[in-house]
């Protein structure tokens, strides 16, 4: 088998697409891939989840951000996947880019009305009422 056989014997690479749930570590992120299925039995629509640690080289997926991931040789013990593109940003980073960040506003305490206490408080206060 020559080199020109062997390259076009070669499958689609495995992409996935899904939600960035964590960018906390330094060139990787965690990714979260939705599969939709129907159930054997019951025949209803399910949701699984499955989590891909992926290696981002530039840092430059952030949480919530929707990516593609595609699968590689083993970078790290858990590291499998890499990313490929980001295909939306996440809102609330488009929100900071465009402008200025929102402020939050601070809420008040609200005021707790005076408990009675005990039977002998309540008395009193009706007999001075009435």
């Amino acid at each position: 088998m020559t080199t020109s056989e062997a390259t076009q014997e070669r499958s689609a690479p495995v992409t996935r697409i899904g939600v960035v749930t964590s960018d906390k570590r330094n060139k990787t992120i965690t990714v979260e891939v939705r599969n939709l299925f129907k159930h054997p039995q019951y025949g209803k629509y399910i949701y699984r989840s499955t989590m891909y640690h992926a290696h981002d080289e530039k840092n430059e997926a952030k949480q919530g951000d929707r990516v593609e991931i595609i699968y590689s040789r083993p970078i790290s013990k858990q590291k499998r996947w890499r990313l490929t593109k980001i295909l939306t940003r996440a809102a609330v980073v488009d929100e900071m880019v465009a402008g200025a960040p929102e402020q939050k506003a601070k809420k008040e305490p609200k005021a707790k009305p005076a408990k009675a206490k005990g039977k002998l408080k309540d008395a009193k206060d009706s007999a001075a009422q009435a």
